[in-house]
């Protein structure tokens, strides 16, 4: 899609990260939670990936059939484990469960869903804030997944709540 404001994955991976790192911090300390957020903010860090070699690819696209999205899932696998390969054997042990996303501790995977979830919503969000009316369906979807998330982890209702809108707010409006 055309953007305004241009995105890579490691901006992406870092706003999911800081994320994913809050959300914990919520659930634990709001909702008797127990994951711990700086493994939370490392896995995200790595959730993209399979990126560096693959690109990324519109979410309509990439979900829009189901055979289509296994055979995709399956290069994304792919890219993920020759990421891993490349590292030196006595180090392969301490990335394959942080890089191939199959291999992720299932505790964290929403989490991970929440926050690249969110960073989406605020990618949306800023871009229709330029007048990018590319992103009004991208919007209405992503808002129909956050309607599931809040319900079901009343962290990322917190999180949308107390911090979206200044992740949207410009220098001059968080500094008054």
């Amino acid at each position: 899609m055309h953007c305004i404001k241009p995105e890579n994955v490691a901006e992406h991976s870092h706003q999911v990260a800081v994320i994913a790192h809050l959300l914990c911090v919520i659930k634990n300390e709001r909702y008797g939670g127990d994951l711990n957020p700086e493994k939370a903010a490392t896995l995200a860090i790595f959730h993209e990936i399979s990126e560096s070699k693959l690109q990324d690819l519109n979410h309509v696209v990439k979900y829009h059939n189901k055979d289509f999205t296994k055979q995709y899932k399956s290069l994304e696998h792919l890219a993920e484990q020759e990421c891993v390969d490349t590292l030196p054997q006595d180090l392969k042990k301490y990335y394959s469960n942080i890089v191939i996303q199959n291999d992720v501790d299932p505790a964290y995977r929403p989490v991970l869903k929440a926050a690249d979830t969110i960073s989406a919503y605020l990618k949306s969000l800023d871009e229709q804030k330029f007048g990018n009316v590319e992103f009004d369906y991208v919007r209405k979807n992503i808002e129909k997944k956050l309607f599931s998330l809040k319900r079901d982890y009343p962290e990322v209702d917190d999180f949308l709540k107390v911090f979206a809108k200044n992740c949207l707010a410009s220098i001059d409006e968080l500094a008054s």
